[in-house]
């Protein structure tokens, strides 16, 4: 469907509710398999005609394809070998896409979602078991700097999980013998993450636990409610910020999480914490199910596994960057990338069990993950 000519400039405001209107109406003439071009009461007599089986000319009903194949759920995977899915941003700034301002990827979200959902599904296909949402830097205080009011932004939140979930669908009708659970991950970024500063590195914020649940209440509940598997509680740079997030965890007893921090070295959280100390607290978390570490130097990754396997017998998550480094002040990347891939065999022999690829890493990075899983899977008889 495409923009009409309105007859006054929108707000941000209500151009985001007409681009969530937009985008539920395309998403499900996708579900039902049915043309998503024409206007918008073409698209709805369309939706209307498929749920009730009714032919209109030129389209035949179609059966809704691409469920999950039987059994195959995050409960059922959760002691499994698991590949995560790689960068996001890198993947929009391979496509063109502008991410220079404070939004990050959160603004492709409100510009070009079908960019995402595209990105999603080469990760899938590139043998990603689990997607990771882009919403890590949308949040209620950002999107309001655009001039997007709570219910614009809450819409723009479940999109971001919809994408995801739209981009499985498609690659479960493309590949109908697939027996590989896909799954989606709700990204829950850092307070970090808002302030465009890096401190989400340093973990040096001004606020204590209770302003912290406060920040992230709101989102947390939206993405915890917008049918993910389970959140991704990434780049958490103290306990103090994870204390929070657990917090919030027990309020909804059927959400489960996994926390990943962000480091300063291979034993220690980017504000100082010994790492095992937090993985021995999260270990008595039951709706933790996978403790561990993302956007950290590989280097540090396999000192870090030893350092979380003293404190826990859950999934040990990784996802580390390329090798590059971020300078937050001149907001580029610094240095020279000393590929992940290179590390993940050791990774897997040391404890790690759900590997992916974070910043500047790619789908041709996530497919010799792949490779390197399914091979330690055989040698060890690991599933």
């Amino acid at each position: 469907m495409e923009r009409p000519a309105f007859s006054r400039e929108l707000s941000a405001t209500e151009f985001g509710r007409w681009y969530w209107l937009k985008s539920e109406l395309v998403e499900a003439c996708r579900l039902l398999r049915v043309s998503p071009t024409g206007s918008k009461p073409e698209l709805t007599a369309r939706i209307v005609a498929a749920l009730s089986g009714t032919a209109l000319p030129g389209v035949a009903p179609q059966r809704i394809s691409g469920a999950m194949p039987t059994g195959l759920t995050l409960d059922t995977r959760i002691g499994k070998l698991q590949v995560i899915d790689g960068g996001l941003a890198t993947e929009l700034s391979r496509q063109g896409m502008d991410l220079s301002d404070d939004l990050w990827s959160a603004r492709v979200l409100l510009e070009a979602p079908d960019a995402i959902e595209q990105v999603h599904a080469e990760y899938y296909r590139a043998g990603a078991d689990i997607a990771i949402t882009s919403s890590y830097q949308a949040s209620y205080e950002g999107f309001a700097a655009r001039g997007l009011d709570a219910e614009a932004t809450t819409a723009v939140l479940r999109r971001s999980v919809a994408l995801a979930q739209s981009a499985r669908r498609r690659v479960l009708r493309e590949q109908p013998e697939m027996t590989r659970a896909l799954l989606v991950a709700a990204s829950v970024g850092p307070y970090g993450a808002v302030l465009h500063d890096g401190s989400e590195y340093r973990g040096d914020y001004a606020l204590g636990e209770a302003a912290l649940v406060d920040f992230h209440r709101e989102r947390f509940a939206v993405l915890a409610d917008a049918g993910a598997d389970l959140l991704a509680c990434e780049t958490i740079p103290s306990r103090t910020e994870a204390a929070a997030l657990v917090r919030l965890l027990s309020e909804r007893a059927d959400a489960k999480a996994w926390i990943t921090f962000s480091c300063r070295d291979g034993r220690h959280t980017a504000a100082g914490d010994a790492i095992a100390e937090c993985a021995r607290w999260l270990d008595g978390v039951p709706q933790v199910v996978g403790i561990g570490v993302n956007c950290v130097a590989p280097e540090w990754v396999e000192s870090l596994i030893g350092e979380i396997k003293t404190g826990t017998d859950k999934p040990i998550v990784v996802y580390a960057n390329s090798g590059e480094t971020w300078d937050a002040e001149a907001r580029c990347w610094r240095g020279e990338a000393d590929r992940f891939t290179t590390y993940v065999s050791r990774w897997l022999d040391a404890g790690a069990r759900w590997i992916g690829g974070c910043c500047r890493t790619t789908p041709e990075d996530i497919r010799k993950v792949r490779a390197e899983v399914d091979a330690f899977s055989e040698r060890s008889g690991r599933r």
